[in-house]
């Protein structure tokens, strides 16, 4: 008889761990599921962010390149239309008045205005290029720097 009550309350006994065991487990794997779906969230909106990030950085890489194409689009129709004749480079250039020496020296040969020599056009246009791409890429900079990493 002792053994008819024992082996039921052994069962009991034994069930009772086993469930708790069951209930700790449980509570575990929430815990864990709940710390999951938590950095899925995180997740979710770094890469949102990140994506509206490149977004903006293309917008700006985008604008900027047109408008340096643009520059130089403008810079080669000038460069052809100097080298056709259609148009000269003037430079802003005064002479002084030269005190002569002698009688009827220091006389100007020829007072036209002042241009650029052919020989250094090239260098010119380098240096009109090299300008544009350098004010874009100073202003694609200052874009980036307010637009993507002040955000």
């Amino acid at each position: 008889m002792l053994r008819d009550v024992l082996f039921p309350l052994l069962v009991c006994l034994v069930a009772f761990v086993g469930l708790n065991i069951l209930e700790g487990q449980r509570d575990t794997a929430r815990t864990e599921r709940d710390r999951a779906q938590s950095e899925v969230t995180g997740l979710r909106e770094a890469a949102r962010i990140s994506g509206e990030m490149l977004a903006a950085r293309d917008e700006i890489d985008h604008n900027r390149t047109q408008e340096l194409n643009l520059a130089r689009n403008q810079n080669d129709d000038l460069r052809r239309a100097v080298d056709d004749g259609r148009q000269r480079l003037r430079i802003n250039a005064a002479c002084p008045a030269s005190v002569p020496t002698t009688a009827g020296a220091g006389r100007v040969a020829d007072a036209s205005t002042a241009e650029l020599a052919a020989d250094a056009r090239s260098d010119y246009f380098t240096l009109r290029d090299q300008l544009a791409l350098s004010r874009q890429m100073v202003l694609g900079l200052q874009d980036h720097v307010l637009r993507v990493c002040q955000r």
